[in-house]
């Protein structure tokens, strides 16, 4: 699926195909050709799973953010699973999002933009091609569109009609979604209702529950004093943008609408898409697959990424230096992000490219306890996020967002947080299909610091 050349096609040149002249990390080794070429031009005749025109509208958010004007929560699972897809596990995804970004608006009286890891976070990147259990040597798993995570022959052999099943799951997560934020779920005066059993016998649901009380009276008062509250959809309604790793390009290729109104091509598989740490080589397929995008773009920068880097990145990215197109998402680790960061921020403001800045806290900071199952701390997670905030002033630009692998289920997969999740609490429910992700009482935990964050 990937050649090598010397030379870049140039942008005058490109078409949702010329990524394939280019070296492409972390693709899949499809055994049966044949099969896989079945699958993507299958894909390519499906309906488009978002619009153009809210792709745009999403942009024009993320513009305000990067003024200041609000502030971008970015969450959701490491790897949706397949076996694991039902109603109500995407209702509980929502419903912590939605208990995060109340917390943060009400807290802090910024608009929270709530993009979520979701609909299509199926691959995973893998640092080794192979994994090898007891001498048997097998293909790694690479998410649930790729092959399956039991250490079986048949279940780690790359199967494209999976591209399909993950398209299909796709489609009825954003129905599902459509359904929850827009049928009367996500209604501000059911804030109550979103309370998750375990999170209102926690200290962060007591705090939670005590604000959604405020709100109750808030909305009171304005019926009181005569105003309309059904005429204001903002109260009734909510946008829910979804998002993912764009890392199978011949999945996003086949997915790939040219837009009739405006002329553009834009990626169909998801509102925002995003290029990982392992994938964003100025030169490589995956930087020149979605620059020719019109969808709102985000990059993963880690510690080895120098301004340098990170500035050819938003010349390739964003030439035009539209707000709202551009997100950085800062993954340093606790201990490197003072360190590193600096000079990055420094580089791009000078620079004038309008980006959002955001703290991924939570891929930096991982380890292997030592009871064998990797994991994260919630006291690291939200040292990362202070020190960014601490950058970010420092260099006088506005700490945009946070990127953060949460989940709605009562998982014991990240220690600590208000409600203590101690090493010998991890194998009780830690279920992920890759990372440690924080549960909802840990997710609400940090939303409530972070508003202090931000109003410091």
């Amino acid at each position: 699926m990937t050649t090598e050349t010397a030379q870049v096609p140039s942008m005058a040149d490109w078409t949702p195909k010329s990524w394939q002249h280019l070296s492409a990390q972390q693709q899949p080794q499809w055994i049966d050709v044949d099969e896989y070429e079945s699958a993507v031009n299958e894909l390519r005749l499906k309906p488009p799973l978002v619009f153009a025109a809210q792709t745009r509208a999403l942009t024009e958010q993320l513009a305000r953010v990067s003024q200041g004007k609000g502030f971008l929560l970015h969450a959701g699972d490491c790897a949706e699973s397949f076996a694991e897809f039902s109603a109500d596990k995407v209702r509980d995804q929502i419903k912590v999002i939605l208990q995060m970004s109340v917390a943060l608006t009400y807290s802090t009286g910024l608009p929270t933009l709530k993009l979520g890891r979701i609909a299509g976070q199926y691959a995973k990147p893998r640092s080794s091609t192979t994994e090898t259990r007891d001498g048997v040597e097998l293909e790694s798993f690479r998410g649930d569109i790729v092959n399956g995570i039991d250490f079986t022959f048949d279940s780690r052999r790359p199967d494209p009609q999976r591209l399909i099943q993950a398209y299909n799951q796709a489609a009825a997560t954003h129905h599902l979604i459509d359904s929850f934020t827009k049928g009367g779920f996500a209604d501000l005066a059911q804030v109550h209702r979103w309370n998750l059993e375990f999170v209102g016998t926690s200290d962060e649901g007591q705090r939670y529950d005590q604000l959604s009380t405020e709100i109750d009276r808030a909305m009171r008062f304005m019926a009181a004093c005569g105003i309309d509250l059904s005429k204001e959809r903002q109260l009734h309604e909510v946008d829910l943008y979804t998002s993912h790793e764009a890392l199978l390009l011949g999945y996003e290729e086949a997915l790939t609408r040219l837009d009739t109104l405006s002329g553009g091509w834009y990626g169909t598989s998801a509102h925002l898409l995003w290029i990982g740490e392992r994938t964003r080589q100025l030169n490589g397929a995956h930087v020149h697959f979605l620059a020719g995008l019109q969808n709102p773009l985000a990059v993963k920068i880690g510690p080895s990424a120098s301004p340098d880097d990170v500035l050819a990145l938003c010349r390739a990215l964003d030439p035009d230096r539209r707000a709202g197109r551009l997100t950085l998402v800062s993954r340093m680790g606790a201990s490197k992000v003072e360190q590193c960061l600096p000079a990055i921020v420094r580089a791009v403001k000078k620079s004038g490219h309008p980006v959002v800045w955001a703290c991924d806290p939570m891929h930096g900071n991982t380890y292997q306890h030592e009871s064998g199952y990797k994991t994260r701390h919630f006291d690291t997670v939200m040292e990362e996020i202070a020190k960014f905030f601490g950058v970010c002033h420092g260099e006088g630009v506005w700490p945009g967002g946070v990127h953060i692998e949460l989940t709605g289920d009562n998982v014991t997969e990240c220690l600590g947080g208000g409600d203590e999740v101690t090493g010998s609490d991890l194998d009780s429910r830690y279920e992920t299909l890759c990372d440690p992700r924080l549960n909802a009482r840990q997710g609400l935990d940090l939303a409530f610091r972070l508003a202090e964050l931000m109003r410091q």
